[in-house]
């Protein structure tokens, strides 16, 4: 493809999402094509895959449509040419710091599930889970 970009059916295959997938994703404004060929495909650039990842990322830990817009809105206006500054590039900042955040709260909330998941197995393979 010209100028790097790549049909979705190679997006798909590299990060290993369907066709489907990503178009939902462009019908629910997560990410948009960088463009189209003259056939009329979708065409995406690197930011864009590094978008989808992102979301990939976002998904198995619940977040909502309208939240991964949230972060997804913020990393690309702080990464940005010109970046934002003063006020603005503060209130991302927190925005994405926020963001970080709730997920933190996600791995600790995933561990404490994790460890009990853990000492029902052992329960389970004890002998006196039968007869107590």
């Amino acid at each position: 493809m010209s100028d790097g970009l790549m049909q979705i059916g190679t997006v798909a295959e590299r990060i290993g999402l369907s066709l489907r997938t990503i178009r939902y994703y462009e019908e629910v404004g997560l990410v948009a094509p960088a463009g189209r060929s003259p056939g009329g495909f979708r065409l995406y650039s690197e930011d864009d895959v590094a978008q989808l990842r992102l979301i990939m990322r976002m998904k198995p830990l619940d977040f909502s449509l309208e939240q991964m817009r949230d972060l997804l809105d913020a990393v690309a206006e702080l990464a940005a040419d010109p970046p934002p500054t003063g006020d603005r590039r503060a209130e991302l900042t927190a925005r994405v710091a926020a963001h970080r955040t709730a997920v933190q709260e996600k791995v600790r909330s995933l561990r404490d599930l994790l460890a009990r998941a853990e000492e029902f197995a052992d329960l389970l393979g004890s002998p006196t889970v039968l007869h107590p």
